[in-house]
């Protein structure tokens, strides 16, 4: 009998593994999902945390346990719901965790998972042990923002497709790291969800350099954090994981004259000022003025938005593993 991992746990099958399924049969699969059964009290996949997350096509055996929680989907699923994880194991694919967690999930949440999804990047799970220094791991993505707004359109009728949609308005492919994540959203949701309210950016941006340049810099290209190429606006996240002194003041300063050699302005942004309301408003009106653009906010109400913002993205996290 197959197992269908769902939901949380599905989540967790996927921050833990990293990777999709190689065989592209095993990436599509469509499925009639079994009945609720006593073989499920037998259950017992240790490597997930309890409750276990199941979907189910019907209830016709009352069950109870503390340790697996149904989800029902009744008749067949659509192509690209479930993977095949090896040993009698279904697991949702990236795109149905994503419509799953909107059910769960506030949509500055959803947010940040589909640009986790749709990034580099995955947060370990609580119980991972052998988190990398930078607190989160690396990998390629799971998924892209036009995979998950194709799948949400396939399940019109499920309970988070509405949230889905309203959050897939606010995603980017390529982000590289959480807090790469955490400065985009801060940046572009519209004032009313408590953001600056600028344009989506072009994530980790490849920037090639003239031949000229290039010889001169002893680089073929540089890679931009945030860029608007309309603007030539980069912002670049400065981590305080990395090593400090003259060769970083040299590289830091090599880098910015390279890139303005292409006309390219940069605003960097630090942890610091990521994590101070008053600092990160004055990095946001740098950036709006070489954007020449007006940042209208309507105080205390973007006050207080852009304070349950943070809370969620930021101060949620400070007890978590990651945040460099």
């Amino acid at each position: 009998m197959k197992h269908f991992i769902s939901h949380e746990s599905g989540l967790e099958h996927w921050r833990k593994y990293r990777k999709l399924p190689e065989n592209s049969v095993d990436r599509r699969c469509r499925v009639t999902l079994p009945d609720a059964s006593f073989r499920i009290a037998s259950l017992t996949l240790n490597e997930y945390k309890h409750p276990l997350h199941i979907m189910i096509g019907n209830q016709n055996h009352s069950f109870a346990s503390k340790t697996v929680k149904r989800h029902l989907y009744s008749g067949e699923t659509p192509v690209g719901c479930f993977m095949n994880a090896g040993d009698g194991l279904m697991v949702s694919s990236p795109e149905f965790c994503f419509l799953q967690m909107a059910e769960q999930l506030t949509l500055t949440k959803l947010i940040e998972l589909g640009y986790e999804l749709c990034g580099t990047y995955s947060i370990p799970n609580a119980d991972d042990t052998e988190v990398p220094a930078r607190g989160f791991y690396n990998r390629p993505p799971l998924s892209t923002v036009k995979k998950l707004s194709a799948f949400t359109e396939t399940m019109p009728g499920f309970k988070g497709c509405r949230q889905a949609r309203r959050a897939l308005h606010y995603i980017q492919n390529g982000s590289a790291s959480p807090m790469e994540t955490k400065l985009a959203i801060l940046l572009t949701l519209p004032n009313m969800l408590g953001g600056y309210g600028f344009p989506l950016p072009e994530l980790n941006k490849r920037i090639s350099l003239t031949k000229t340049t290039s010889k001169y810099f002893s680089k073929d290209y540089y890679v931009c954090d945030l860029f608007w190429q309309d603007k030539k606006i980069a912002v670049e996240y400065d981590s305080d994981q990395h090593h400090t002194g003259s060769d970083r003041i040299a590289n830091d300063s090599k880098r910015r004259n390279a890139l303005t050699s292409l006309g390219i302005r940069v605003v960097t942004v630090t942890k610091q000022q990521l994590y101070s309301y008053f600092e990160f408003e004055k990095a946001a009106r740098t950036i709006a003025k070489h954007m020449k653009k007006r940042l209208i906010l309507n105080k205390p109400d973007f006050d207080d938005t852009h304070h349950n913002l943070r809370i969620q993205l930021i101060w949620s996290s400070q007890n978590g593993s990651y945040g460099s």
